[in-house]
């Protein structure tokens, strides 16, 4: 899925619903959103958020209060593991707008697949250990496990102001978000750290990422491609087979005075061990004994013995 962040905004009489997708960091563009939104209800549906960064939850902050400032009543709905992380992290993340659903996360360890599940606020409140609901696997249809700590995941609904809706609000919802047929919870495909995703019969659009929020790499820059060093496009088959017998012979011309330089490098090596040997095996004249007439010697040995 793309990351860029992206929002629509829809109006109907005095209510607003805005629609996030995507990241939101420090290239959100939520500042602009703060004219289209009037006095009435604001209902901010989060499902497809898939990470926000320390600059996002700032302008976030700011832009909530500015919406809040204008006469807004912020309803957030369908909150995705990203946005309840955040919730029970940043005290005023929720400003002084309240919550009607949110997503929770499974895993099935048999079938290696994840995915979330729409909850509704109302049906935690008033737990005194929130308990995640039961979730099957849509392979094996075995029970999936939560994929959290159910007491640091659920601990937002504490302290965080339940949604009510009414009936003006809900007839727009209706419009705008229709409910599943069927009456079953709304279920999404999750996406791994690595970008994959699994699917799953009757889920919604979108995906939903892991709630970690990742630095982002430097940039590498792009190495040249092959058609532009060898002039050949590699998407031709025929062009490339006709082009390598003519690239031969530069090939061979450089293997040829690779060999002569070895060589003539050999040859000089040689040649100045040869010098280097030849001063070593010349005699020193310092350590050549001294050439004394026998009769000298002869002389101080009788000095000896007499």
């Amino acid at each position: 899925m793309n990351q860029k962040f992206n929002a629509e905004v829809t109006q109907r009489d005095d209510v607003t619903y805005i629609k996030l997708s995507g990241v939101i960091d420090e290239d959100n563009d939520l500042t602009s959103l703060v004219d289209r939104v009037g006095a009435g209800t604001t209902v901010i549906d989060l499902a497809e958020i898939e990470r926000i960064n320390s600059c996002g939850v700032r302008d976030w902050v700011n832009w909530l209060t500015k919406m809040e400032k204008k006469g807004a009543q912020v309803i957030m709905v369908e909150c995705s593991p990203a946005i309840v992380a955040q919730i029970n992290l940043v005290n005023n993340f929720v400003g002084y707008g309240a919550v009607k659903s949110f997503y929770a996360p499974y895993f099935c360890p048999s079938c290696d697949l994840e995915k979330v599940l729409l909850v509704e606020l109302d049906e935690m409140v008033g737990q005194d250990k929130p308990k995640a609901p039961v979730c099957r696997c849509d392979e094996c249809d075995g029970v999936m496990d939560f994929d959290d700590m159910e007491e640091s995941y659920f601990a937002f609904i504490q302290t965080t102001k339940l949604a009510e809706l009414s009936s003006e609000v809900r007839i727009v919802m209706a419009e705008l978000v229709p409910e599943e047929s069927t009456g079953e919870r709304k279920v999404r495909s999750r996406v791994s750290s690595v970008g994959a995703s699994t699917s799953s019969p009757g889920s919604g659009s979108g995906s939903m990422p892991s709630s970690v929020s990742l630095p982002s790499l430097p940039s590498v820059p792009s190495l040249p491609s092959l058609s532009s060093i060898t002039g050949v496009d590699p998407s031709r088959p025929d062009v490339l087979a006709k082009s390598t017998p003519q690239a031969q012979p530069s090939t061979q011309t450089n293997i040829t005075m690779i060999i002569v330089i070895l060589l003539l490098l050999l040859a000089i090596g040689l040649l100045v061990y040869v010098i280097v040997s030849g001063n070593k095996s010349q005699p020193d004249p310092a350590d050549q004994p001294s050439s004394q007439p026998a009769s000298h010697l002869i002389l101080r040995s009788n000095d000896h013995l007499s």
